[in-house]
């Protein structure tokens, strides 16, 4: 099933980057020699690229071609990003096809690929296709809702602090649609794909920090609430347009987004003396106009940050002063939480025999990463091991451990330990 053609076909002048990580559904171990192969969604029949994956599941960085950068910039007829299908076959696995993953000018993509075991592999049936970005494409304006919720007293239950979920439950729908499938959804990687589905990675950082402070902040308020569980629903939140975020099944997210929800994840917006996270709604201001005062435009954002302001000031042009960033009290679900400063050679101790263990676990899994010894000191070759964590996962390569690598390396340990059910 092949997305439609635009009438509005891009001239593909410039280059993004493209790298497909792949792992086993059942356990999140990497799959290695695993063959790619790309192609232009717009002309399926013709291979530009075959790879392999190593032994952490991944492929090298893919050079594939794009619209101009400046198409990204500044709102237009024109579809800003290229679209390719992959075909991803291992041996012992079900392959797999991925239809329109996006690429943008200088930027890198990343599409995870999860296959299923198979001894006897039949040919695709249900390709994963990536509908149009929705600054492009035609989705439902958001129902505007006020921006502190009601919370009931009747006894259901609503969080007394903000702690940020091990996973969210993502209903694919409108919250009516019974037929609907609901994912379980690691809170990080949720906030990466709207993020990725619904601006671009070729943004001003502190724009991107802006819009990722207020999808964070949006989908904390439905689990401090329990929005949809106290109407009778079973899923955290939806990925309709008309009541939440887009959230696309399987979709490409991108490096610079990625890097930034991994310095932050544990932030939101408030309001002083309320307790909830602020339910910051906001439109893209060109396709859809925000109806409602005190909510951000999309575009309006890139246009701010393109002139310098800070995340916060961004924020607060649209949110009103008042407004102001905030940390959670918790982050469940990961086995020990960050010291609260950075480790590195020469630190020692409890903190660091955790992560040594952590990392070690992990270790077994990513070949790549070199084995740790766990007894306390943050030697040379914990340096080592950390850097090459750092290489793998997307992450600066400074050899220390800070808030960002410290919770990476706790998501990953959860995920191929079987200690926690990232995904359902």
């Amino acid at each position: 099933m092949n997305k439609e053609m635009t009438a509005c076909a891009p001239d593909l002048t410039d280059h993004g980057f493209l790298q497909v990580n792949i792992v086993n559904i059942e356990n999140n171990f990497p799959i290695q020699n695993a063959t790619v192969t790309i192609r232009n969604q717009l002309s399926p029949e013709r291979v530009l690229e075959q790879v392999t994956s190593n032994s952490s599941g991944q492929t090298a960085q893919v050079e594939l071609a794009t619209p101009p950068l400046e198409l990204t910039l500044h709102p237009g007829e024109v579809k800003p990003y290229a679209e390719y299908q992959l075909d991803i076959s291992a041996p012992g696995f079900k392959p797999a096809r991925i239809e329109g993953t996006e690429l943008l000018a200088g930027a890198t993509a990343i599409q995870p690929v999860r296959l299923e075991p198979d001894n006897d592999p039949q040919p695709v049936e249900n390709p994963i296709v990536i509908p149009d970005h929705t600054l492009y494409g035609q989705y439902p304006p958001k129902i505007a809702e006020p921006e502190i919720q009601p919370v009931s007293e009747s006894g259901e239950i609503v969080l007394s602090r903000v702690v940020v979920p091990q996973t969210v439950v993502v209903h694919d729908g409108v919250p009516t649609d019974a037929a609907a499938p609901n994912y379980y959804v690691p809170y990080r990687d949720y906030v990466k794909n709207v993020a990725s589905s619904e601006i671009y990675a070729t943004w001003p950082q502190s724009t991107i920090t802006a819009n990722v402070l207020a999808i964070m902040s949006f989908t904390l308020n439905r689990v401090y609430t329990e929005h949809y569980r106290n109407r009778g629903y079973d899923f955290t939140i939806t990925s309709s347009t008309a009541f939440d975020h887009k959230w696309i099944h399987g979709r490409n997210i991108y490096e610079s987004i990625s890097v930034i929800v991994d310095e932050i994840f544990d932030n939101y917006l408030s309001r002083p003396e309320v307790r909830q996270p602020i339910l910051t709604q906001y439109c893209d201001g060109r396709q859809v106009q925000c109806l409602n005062r005190g909510w951000m435009t999309q575009w309006g954002s890139c246009d701010l940050g393109e002139q310098g302001y800070s995340p916060i000031e961004i924020l607060r042009n649209f949110y009103g002063d008042s407004i102001y960033i905030n940390t959670a009290e918790e982050i469940s679900g990961i086995p020990a939480s960050w010291p609260g400063y950075n480790l590195s050679t020469g630190a020692s101790g409890q903190k660091v025999r955790q992560v040594q263990e952590q990392l070690d676990a992990i270790a077994t899994v990513y070949a790549s990463i070199p084995r740790v010894n766990p007894d306390g000191i943050y030697g040379p070759a914990t340096t080592a091991a950390v850097r090459k964590f750092q290489s793998v996962f997307g992450l600066p390569q400074t050899g220390v451990i800070d808030f960002a690598t410290w919770y990476k390396i706790s998501h990953i340990y959860v995920a191929v330990s079987g200690i926690g059910e990232l995904y359902g």
